[in-house]
C-alpha cells in the first residue's frame, strides 16, 4: 500500500514541477483540437518546441487500382490541365452515359501524362470511354513526346 503511495506522490510532483508556459500551451492545443488524446498533444508540442520530427504514414507506395493513367506529351498535357474541371464533368457525363457507377474525382499532372482518379476501380468499358474523350478533344493531339 505504501509502494502506491509513494509511486503517487511522484506523479503529483513531475506534473507540478512543469513550467507554467508548457501547461499553458498544452491547454492551448487541447482547446484547438480537443479530440485529441494527451499523447499526441505532447508528440504536436515536440514538433512546436523542435525537439521532434514529424511521422509521416504512407498507407500506399505504388498507384491505387483507382486511378486511369494516361499518357501524353508536355504540351499536351499542360493544354488539357487548363480546362480539367471541364474534362472532368465531361467524362463523368460520358461514363453516365454508359451506365457506369465510375465517377472522374479529379485529373492531376504526372511525369509521364495525367492521371485522373475514380472512385472505383474502373472496368475496361470505363477505361474505353475515358481514352475516347481525350481522344475526341479537339486540342489534344495523339502519341507520347518523348
Amino acid at each position: 500500500m505504501q509502494t502506491n503511495k509513494k509511486k503517487d506522490q511522484h506523479k503529483s510532483y513531475t506534473q507540478a514541477s512543469t513550467p507554467l508556459s508548457k501547461i499553458r500551451e498544452f491547454l492551448k492545443i487541447k482547446e484547438t483540437f480537443s479530440n485529441l488524446h494527451a499523447k499526441k498533444i505532447k508528440n504536436i508540442q515536440k514538433i512546436i518546441n523542435g525537439k521532434g520530427k514529424p511521422r509521416i504514414h504512407m498507407t500506399i507506395k505504388r498507384p491505387l487500382r483507382k486511378q486511369v493513367i494516361v499518357p501524353m506529351s508536355n504540351n499536351n498535357k499542360a493544354k488539357f490541365m487548363k480546362d480539367s474541371s471541364t474534362h472532368i464533368i465531361n467524362i463523368n457525363r460520358a461514363l453516365k452515359n454508359i451506365k457506369s457507377k465510375v465517377m472522374t474525382d479529379f485529373i492531376q499532372s504526372d511525369q509521364i501524362g495525367i492521371i485522373i482518379a475514380t472512385n472505383k476501380v474502373a472496368a475496361p468499358l470505363n477505361i474505353q470511354t475515358i481514352e475516347q474523350y481525350i481522344k475526341n478533344t479537339n486540342h489534344i493531339e495523339t502519341g507520347c513526346e518523348q
